[in-house]
């Protein structure tokens, strides 16, 4: 009997289990688009409320990632890593994070995505370096990722095609926020890229689209089970999004913030600790030390002598961003037109923020998007923005604005304001790794 998709969405929508070879037909109508947007919405309707499975969700996984091209690396001498993110505000831990890792002798060809909503995109910030390519020929992202050990870029349409399609209708159905669907978008694709090793960044907070800890641990679980089921070593870190992650949100600002880590002027204190655990959790995973504690021994090293900022200078040059990019980040960054701080008119202690406020605040001010078609700001953002637990005193800066205009600075400057609580006693301190799960 041929195949019919109908029948497929009707024992899915009974609970029943779907085999293998069914999901990979599924996969091939959409693919091809034998099978309607229709019918798409409505199987993802039936996983929203049934779930799925552990082998179905290999087996939906592993479709998607056979759809397109299948990266391999035969022409390496060394193992192949990659990290993925559920996205943040002042996240910019991949630019610190790939060419650590590369330094420690793993090759990293990181395929990143744009920011949508409150959270940035890691390929809008690399956007801001001047002649960057983020999306170059294959021929040159090989030969970087060979030569200097790591690429930032994005996504082509010739990897795991079937989840742009399955995305894009899910998008628009209310079925984005189904684990099973959320786990095989993610891996489809780190699976295309011919990876031995994959850490997951998971967040959680009121900055993460999975703002409860369980949804987020239980995401986490399915993400290591099913790319574990896959073939791939995987393990999760869940860390905590409730005050953005970096002293920077934006594109630019995080660049110059990047930079800054890489070289020593300035290092965030919860933005190293998730950098250097993701980073020993890249290492191990990928058989570069025997042990943990080794390889944060070998992250801090590549961080600290400057190894890892000349692997992040090689692959910028590389890519067509500016030779002399280290030492002229200032010149080299697109700056705002208006600058200007946000001060408190009260004491206190940070006590609370609203990280995804702060992601919003960025989005008004031009630096983000609502939609994938909205062009980005590249100069806008915020720096200086103070940590949970300082001490402030009436008239101290909580921030500072960088803005196309003097109107769009005061909003943003209201807007920040807003996003911070402050307390008359000091608060306990907040863990940022809150826990992690092993394949």
């Amino acid at each position: 009997m041929s195949f019919l998709p109908q029948e497929l969405i009707r024992r899915k929508r009974d609970g029943q289990e779907l085999g293998q070879g069914e999901i990979a037909e599924f996969v091939r109508g959409i693919t091809d688009h034998s099978v309607s947007e229709g019918q798409i919405a409505a199987l993802a309707m039936a996983v929203f409320f049934n779930g799925m499975t552990r082998e179905e969700a290999v087996a939906l996984t592993l479709a998607m990632r056979d759809s397109g091209d299948v990266l391999a690396w035969p022409e390496l001498d060394r193992p192949v890593a990659d990290k993925h993110s559920t996205g943040g505000v002042g996240d910019n831990v991949s630019l610190m994070l790939a060419p650590i890792v590369a330094a420690c002798g793993a090759a990293v060809p990181m395929i990143s995505g744009r920011g949508l909503g409150h959270t940035g995109g890691t390929l809008d910030k690399m956007e801001s370096i001047p002649g960057y390519q983020v999306v170059p020929s294959n021929a040159l992202f090989r030969e970087t990722v060979a030569n200097v050990g790591c690429a930032i870029i994005g996504q082509t349409g010739s990897l795991a095609p079937a989840d742009k399609r399955f995305y894009g209708i899910r998008d628009v159905t209310a079925t984005v926020e189904s684990v099973p669907l959320i786990t095989a978008s993610i891996l489809s694709k780190k699976l295309a890229a011919g990876l031995q090793a994959l850490v997951l960044d998971v967040k959680t907070g009121n900055g993460a689209f999975m703002s409860d800890p369980e949804a987020a641990t239980e995401l986490a679980r399915s993400l290591v089970s099913v790319a574990t089921g896959a073939g791939l070593a995987t393990s999760a870190i869940i860390t905590d999004m409730n005050e953005p992650l970096a002293s920077a949100a934006g594109n630019a600002v995080e660049v110059r913030n990047a930079v800054e880590f890489l070289t020593g002027v300035h290092r965030d204190a919860r933005l190293e600790e998730v950098t250097v655990e993701l980073a020993r959790q890249m290492i191990f995973d990928a058989g570069l030390s025997d042990s943990l504690e080794a390889a944060a021994q070998s992250a801090r090293e590549a961080l600290y002598s400057g190894r890892a900022a000349e692997k992040f200078a090689a692959m910028v040059g590389a890519l067509g961003g500016p030779a002399d990019f280290m030492a002229r980040y200032e010149h080299h960054l697109p700056p705002a037109p208006v600058v200007r701080d946000v001060t408190i008119d009260r004491a206190g202690h940070v006590s609370a923020i609203d990280a995804r406020g702060i992601g919003l605040a960025v989005v008004a001010l031009g630096g983000g998007r609502t939609r994938p078609q909205d062009d980005v700001d590249p100069s806008v953002g915020l720096t200086d923005l103070v940590a949970h637990g300082t001490a402030l005193q009436p008239g101290d800066r909580i921030a500072r604005v960088h803005a196309a205009s003097d109107e769009a600075a005061e909003r943003a400057a209201r807007n920040v304001v807003k996003c911070y609580r402050l307390s008359d006693d000091r608060p306990s301190a907040a863990d940022v790794i809150l826990s992690k799960i092993e394949g």
